[in-house]
């Protein structure tokens, strides 16, 4: 999807989250930090110190490019070489539909969050992904490539989460509006339906 698309995903979700206080966060993690979209929204909001990781070389180097990572990490978001227990907060955004199974990516969340740390994750909604809407990227030649996707109900993401140790703090579902269509009419179809999902999560005290 075109950065205007994403951004109304995920970027308005995140404006609405009131359990973290962003200008308080020390350090966090952003996982399939991708070109760095979610890593420089962060920073705006004052987050003081920043790493990211993505499986992809090509999108580190563009992230490389935007100069708010401490430090930038080729590696699996399922198994990083993170320190454990070192990051007030994790973001993944719009990455786990990649993931035919949640449960490593929140083993590996709970294990690299420091005790009453947040997870924020933000994803496509299962309604958007059941209505037979799939995730794609254009190539340089014009190409459009369709991506995988695995469609997970939210209830997935509760027992996950639960069997790693973190509760649920908030909570927000996102509909294509009527802001939305006057960016993009062609998706008028789909007014007032569910496209995407921000959930909050806090680690436990160890």
């Amino acid at each position: 999807y075109e950065e205007t698309v994403l951004n109304a995903m995920d970027l308005r979700l995140l404006n609405r989250i009131q359990t973290v206080t962003w200008d308080q966060v020390q350090r966090a993690a952003d996982l399939a930090c991708g070109t760095g979209r979610i890593g420089v929204w962060l920073k705006q909001q004052g987050v003081r110190s920043l790493d990211g990781v993505d499986m992809t070389a090509e999108m580190i180097e563009i992230a490389q490019t935007k100069g708010v990572y401490q430090q930038l990490l080729i590696g699996n978001m399922l198994e990083t070489s993170l320190e454990p227990a070192s990051y007030d907060l994790v973001t993944v955004s719009l990455a786990d539909e990649h993931l035919p199974d949640l449960h490593p990516l929140y083993r590996e969340v709970a294990r690299i969050t420091r005790p009453a740390g947040y997870f924020v994750i933000v994803g496509f909604h299962s309604y958007f992904l059941l209505s037979g809407i799939p995730t794609h990227y254009n190539r340089d030649t014009g190409e459009s490539v369709t991506i995988q996707s695995y469609v997970h109900l939210f209830s997935d993401h509760v027992q996950a989460a639960l069997q790693a140790g973190l509760s649920l703090r908030e909570m927000h579902e996102g509909l294509i509006d009527e802001e939305w269509i006057a960016q993009k009419p062609h998706w008028s179809r789909y007014l007032n339906r569910p496209v995407s999902f921000a959930m909050v999560w806090q680690q436990e005290h160890r």
